[in-house]
């Protein structure tokens, strides 16, 4: 059984913690391999260059979102073919530890886990804007 009392806060540190992860990797993308080099990146697994400004916007807009809580639970949702692209492409070939060579699938599973876990916990605590769902 859930603690009322607690839950909230609960959900609230799950939102920030992995709004702050998003934008930890937006910010890799952007400010370390830059817009050009992440492109150049995805083109060399066979994705379209593309993708990448719009994997960098999903990161940034869902960092955001989740940490002030903007419709905390759909963007959770949203997130989660972003992290589901990085098992396909780059991390799922290279095991399951994420210390194997180009780091394995686990950190990212375990990301999708709290991702589904605040979706289906709730906005938390000061969220700005909560998910309501029509009952």
């Amino acid at each position: 059984m859930s603690d009322q009392r607690t839950a909230p806060y609960a959900a609230l540190i799950m939102r920030l913690v992995l709004g702050i992860l998003f934008l930890a990797h937006f910010g890799l993308k952007f400010f370390v391999f830059t817009p050009a080099g992440t492109a150049k990146f995805f083109a060399s697994l066979g994705l379209p260059g593309g993708l990448a400004y719009v994997t960098m916007a999903v990161e940034l807009v869902g960092g955001v979102a989740l940490i002030l809580g903007v419709y905390a639970r759909i963007v959770a949702i949203v997130l989660i073919p972003v992290l589901l692209g990085a098992i396909a492409t780059v991390h799922g070939p290279a095991g399951f530890f994420f210390t194997n060579p180009n780091g394995g699938w686990e950190f990212l599973a375990l990301w999708i886990a709290g991702l589904i876990t605040l979706a289906l916990i709730g906005d938390g605590k000061y969220a700005l804007k909560p998910t309501s769902f029509k009952r």
